[in-house]
């Protein structure tokens, strides 16, 4: 494993690391704790030791499970998680120092932790951006040893650059991959010259990536690849990246012949992300122990060639761009 600097902070993280999201049940089961604690222990076995979770996620099992883990093992482990996400309905006016207040704290108690690496602001709408008070409110949660840094997840491109307008933000978690290109324009340049960590989320784009999916598969009901397709529950671009799933499934047979097949797409589409210097961590989920090892993979593959790179942005433009590229 290697280890990257968290942008502006004291951390050296995992370059690829471990979100939670899936963790213990997919995104159609039940949650199921040993497998979490399965997934978790095989992700630090690996070298991993930053961990990415949010307290909506299996409300609240997630963080719990990452709790278990950290009175469970003794290597320097730093966790992330996020809030405002419980806001509903969800929008700006919402989103108050007071619930967010809450939120936080409810969250150290749930993992039983004194002090948070890392919060991030979960995807909030556009607005929360402009909003100083909101963003001051985790100075004071820093003074008073409840976290150390402040970070935010974002949907869109113009956000990331809005959230950088802030000091005591240092990191930006966004989507990025080889079907969302669109942070590499300036984004990372940006966040580079002020010192922000990138944390990379939904990096195999919800398994197309992972080159393993046909258009025969059927996904549980309660999968968001099955009933948030269009944006139905939550921003279609956390689905297959917005990416429509036949035209997904075209653009993956073009990466194999540009990649070929002796190693897995997945580690490929990870290795492929890393190549970008300004990325502090990807956070690949893992709904088994076997899927956290094919992405730790990706640590130990050989860069690109200048050729591939120029040929995965080739396979982008024709079949991608024109539908996603100007939507985050």
């Amino acid at each position: 494993m290697n280890y990257r600097k968290l942008g502006g902070t004291d951390i050296e993280v995992s370059e690829v690391s471990l979100g939670t999201w899936q963790v213990g049940g997919g995104w159609g089961g039940g949650f199921d704790e040993k497998a979490a604690a399965k997934i978790l222990h095989e992700a630090v076995d690996g070298g991993v030791n930053f961990i990415d979770t949010a307290d909506v996620y299996d409300d609240g099992k997630s963080e719990a499970a990452v709790g278990r883990l950290l009175k469970e093992r003794s290597e320097q482990l730093y966790v992330a998680s996020k809030c405002g996400r419980q806001i509903n309905p969800h929008v700006s006016e919402g989103y108050t120092p007071e619930a967010l207040r809450k939120y936080v704290e409810a969250s150290l108690k749930n993992i039983g932790i004194e002090t948070l690496d890392l919060i991030q602001l979960h995807c909030p709408p556009t607005a929360v951006y402009r909003r100083d008070e909101i963003f001051e409110l985790f100075d004071r949660l820093k003074e008073e040893g409840k976290i150390k840094h402040l970070g935010v997840s974002v949907e869109k491109v113009t956000e990331a650059e809005l959230a950088l307008n802030y000091p005591n933000v240092k990191t930006v978690q966004i989507i990025f991959n080889m079907f969302r290109q669109k942070p590499a324009d300036s984004f990372f340049e940006l966040a580079k010259a002020k010192d922000v960590g990138v944390i990379v989320r939904v990096p195999l784009a919800s398994g197309l990536l992972s080159g393993k999916m046909d258009r025969e598969r059927v996904f549980d009901k309660n999968d968001h690849r099955h009933f948030n397709r269009e944006g139905q529950a939550f921003d279609k671009g956390e689905t297959f990246s917005g990416v429509d799933f036949e035209k997904g499934l075209e653009a993956v047979a073009a990466l194999k012949d540009v990649l070929g097949e002796e190693e897995p797409l997945a580690a490929w589409a990870l290795r492929w992300i890393l190549m970008f210097d300004q990325v502090s961590t990807v956070i690949p989920g893992a709904s088994r122990p076997s899927q956290v090892k094919a992405n730790l993979l990706a640590s130990a593959l050989p860069a690109l060639t200048a050729q591939q790179m120029e040929a995965v942005k080739a396979v982008y433009a024709q079949y991608i761009k024109p539908d996603v590229h100007h939507l985050w």
